[in-house]
Formats: structure tokens, C-alpha cells, sequence
């Protein structure tokens, strides 16, 4: 993509509006604008890191056999009451009627609606277990909108259920998915503690929440930094080294500042292991039995022909939230750092452009071809503007790596940059290979 034909309307205001790192840098640069409070159109940049965010969620969640499928926005009352939470969910359900009279809402979460799905289409215990997810638009009407993505009324979500015969099995299932979100927040390229956490409104009695560290966070962490030493490859999908991944996990100390007491701190965690930072919820999972399936009379056969609750769990990562959350984890020195798997782009080439000269250019639009020959994503910036410029907006941008045709560049050899490191200058074949790692 040459930068020229780039929707990227990047703006030198700092919105006053925006007071956290992520929301003043996702407004200037483009990737998203304003459209209502706590409402936001995802312009094209924004749109591509969320994509790329949305791609690795789904990937993980499909290898642990979880199925896709999809719901919509809008739902019926009815179920709502069946479940008993219409009423008690609170002036965050956006209630609305169609022509018809019908009482509708805009979907806050979807635990009553897959649980209808499934008590009309599965009846035998032979059919479980089973795990379905959706990404979808959510709404919650929240009282006070803030903080861009971080906090607004509409955002873009995964939501995965599950549905086991037995108490023991959905805590297998529970497992799996805890398993899948450490793997999907490592392949992010972001440090996530899971902690038990209270379950809330959704209900239930088994409850994680899974934090990142950001130094701009909502909420104060203590943990072991032994957390982050735990090796996901020493376990398998079988339920008894999925339970002993659960467990070493929450064998190490990590809490927030609800459940923080500095002498079981000091006791449990080597001073020089001790973490303390702040941190942004990115996602959370709940097992919560019958609380939905009994209500709404959601019955499974057994073997030995009687009839019985399904149990049931709900998992969530807000994928639209991690945007945000990925930038107040990476921004250092007033520049921004994509993780490699999520950038937007690959890599930028910046050359050093004059009327009167347009060899750097033509430089950069070879350097341009063979990279995307070699399918890297790659963004030209051809616009005629001093480097001084190019440099400030693409720290912005904060796309990992750059190569600089200005100066310094010789023959077949460039100015290659990864953001926050020194440049080198390194031939062409050179700058492949490490793109290509």
C-alpha cells in the first residue's frame, strides 16, 4: 500500500478529549473516529489491527475444537425473562421495541440466547460435549463512557459457551479455554496473569479474569513473576494435565488490589520476583453450571434414559478492547510498538524524496515490489515530506520495522530500522530474511 492512497487521517491535535495514551494515539493517527459517546467507525488502520487481533483469537480458539457460528445483535425479551435477568440486568441493556409492539434489546452478552439454541436442538447426552463461539458487536449502555475502545458503549467481542453433561466434564472445558487464552495472549505479544476473580452478574461459582500489565491500567497487580516463566508446551489436551496446568497457575501469587495484603505478599513471593504494576482486564471466563440451563429448562438424556441440566460456562475476550489495551501495554518514550503479529503493516519504507530527484523513490518502489513478491505487507511512504516529519508520524503509527532510502543507503544496501533499536544498513537479500523470521 503506497501511504498516498492510505485513508489514514492523521491529525497533529492532541484530542482533549482523550486522556489515556491509547485513545490519543488510536484519534490522531486515524484508526478510529468518533461517531457518538463511547460509539466508534473503525477507519482502515484500526480496522486491520483488530482483523489481524480477530484472526489469532479465532485460530486459538478453533484448535481446542471450539465451532463458530454466529448470533445476532438484536434479541427477543423473552429468553431474558425466562432467565430472570431482563429486570436485573440494569440500565446498561439498551431496551428497545420493533413496530410490532415487541420488546427487543441490543445484545449486552449472549448466554441466554445460545442456551435457547441449544435446548431446541440438542437432546442426547451422545451430542456433548460441545463448545460454540461467536465475534460479534455487543452494547452496553455504560453510564459514563471512557477511555476510547477501553471503556465504550458498543465493542466487538468473542464469546464462546460451553455445554457438559456433568460438573466434572465442563470443568474439563473450562480448562481448555483457560489454556487457549494464555496461548492467545502469548501469540499477541502480551504478558497476561490469570486471577481469580468474582464472577458478577453473569452468575456462578468458578471465575478468571485475564490482566495484562500496562503501567496505565485500572487496576493495581502483585504477582510472582514466575507467571510468566510457566511453559505451555508440558501440557496436553487430556483432563488431567489441563487440571495441573490450572493449578500451577494459580499456585503462584497474583491478585489485584481488592485481595492485596502485603504480608501474604512478602511471605509468598522473593523480593526479587515481585511484580508490582497495574493492569487491563482483556478478557474473563465463568463456569456457572445450571444458572442459565435450569431456568430456561435446558434438558440433556443420559445414558440411563433420565433427564438432566446441562452445564454450562461462558468465556469472553474483547477483542475490539485489546486494540487499545495492546497500545498502553507497548507505548515507551512517547512511541508506539506494534507486536509483529498484529501491526498493520509489516514493514515501512521511507525515502528521502526531492522534485528534483526522484531516484530514492525509484529506489523504494523496487525495494517495494520484491517485498511484496515475497508476501510481506508493506507500506510505502511516498508522500513529498521532510524526514523529520516521516519520522514523528510513523513513531505514531508505530509499524515495527523501517527501511530508510535517504543518505545512507548504498548500492543494494539500506538503512533498516527496528523501532526503539539503532539502524543498520544491510543489503536487501538481508532485510528478507529477518522480515521473513
Amino acid at each position: 500500500m503506497y501511504l498516498s492512497k492510505l485513508f489514514v487521517p492523521i491529525t497533529k491535535d492532541l484530542p482533549s478529549e482523550a486522556k489515556i495514551k491509547s485513545h490519543q494515539l488510536m484519534l490522531r493517527t486515524g484508526m478510529i473516529k468518533q461517531s457518538s459517546a463511547g460509539i466508534y467507525s473503525w477507519l482502515p488502520l484500526g480496522f486491520k489491527v483488530m482483523k489481524k487481533i480477530e484472526k489469532i483469537v479465532r485460530e486459538e480458539q478453533n484448535i481446542i475444537g471450539a465451532q463458530e457460528m454466529l448470533m445476532p445483535t438484536i434479541q427477543s425479551s423473552e429468553i431474558w425473562k425466562e432467565s430472570g435477568r431482563y429486570e436485573d440486568y440494569g440500565e446498561e441493556m439498551l431496551r428497545i421495541k420493533d413496530r410490532q409492539g415487541r420488546e427487543m434489546l441490543y445484545g449486552p452478552t449472549n448466554e441466554e440466547q445460545i442456551t435457547d439454541i441449544f435446548r431446541t436442538s440438542v437432546k442426547s447426552y451422545k451430542s456433548l460435549p460441545q463448545i460454540l463461539y461467536h465475534i460479534q458487536w455487543k452494547f452496553r449502555d455504560e453510564i459514563r463512557p471512557r477511555f476510547g475502545v477501553m471503556r465504550c458503549r458498543e465493542f466487538y467481542m468473542k464469546d464462546a459457551y460451553s455445554f457438559d453433561l456433568s460438573d466434572k466434564d465442563a470443568k474439563n472445558s473450562y480448562n481448555k479455554i483457560f489454556y487457549s487464552y494464555i496461548k492467545t495472549f502469548n501469540r499477541l505479544g502480551l504478558k497476561a496473569i490469570p486471577m481469580s476473580a468474582d464472577t458478577g452478574p453473569i452468575g456462578g461459582d468458578l471465575s478468571h479474569e485475564f490482566v495484562i500489565l500496562a503501567e496505565t491500567g485500572e487496576s493495581q497487580i502483585y504477582a510472582d513473576k514466575k507467571i510468566f516463566e510457566i511453559d505451555l508446551n508440558k501440557y496436553d489436551f487430556s483432563e488431567t494435565s489441563l487440571q495441573k496446568m490450572r493449578d500451577d497457575f494459580s499456585s503462584i501469587y497474583a491478585v489485584t488490589d481488592e485481595k492485596y495484603k502485603e504480608k501474604d505478599f512478602n511471605d509468598k513471593v522473593k523480593k526479587e520476583n515481585q511484580v508490582k504494576t497495574k493492569g487491563i482486564e482483556v478478557g474473563h471466563i465463568f463456569y456457572f453450571g445450571d444458572k442459565y440451563s435450569k431456568p430456561l429448562d435446558c434438558l440433556i438424556d443420559t445414558k440411563d434414559g433420565k433427564k438432566v441440566t446441562v452445564k454450562m460456562g461462558s468465556y469472553g475476550i474483547g477483542i475490539s478492547r485489546l486494540v487499545g489495551a495492546t497500545i498502553e501495554a507497548n507505548f515507551v518514550n512517547n512511541v508506539m510498538k506494534w507486536p509483529k503479529s498484529i501491526s498493520p503493516y509489516d514493514v515501512v519504507i521511507i525515502p528521502s524524496i526531492n522534485k528534483n530527484n526522484t531516484e530514492n523513490l525509484e529506489k523504494a518502489e523496487k525495494i517495494y515490489s520484491e517485498l511484496k513478491k515475497q508476501n510481506i505487507d508493506v507500506l510505502l511512504d511516498d508522500v513529498d515530506e521532510n524526514m523529520s516529519n516521516k519520522f514523528k508520524k510513523h513513531d505514531l503509527i508505530g509499524i515495527p520495522y523501517q527501511i530508510i532510502v535517504g543518505s545512507k543507503s548504498e548500492e543494494d544496501k539500506f538503512e533498516f530500522k527496528e523501532l526503539n533499536s539503532n539502524s543498520e544498513i544491510l543489503s536487501l537479500d538481508k532485510i528478507k530474511t529477518k522480515l521473513k523470521k
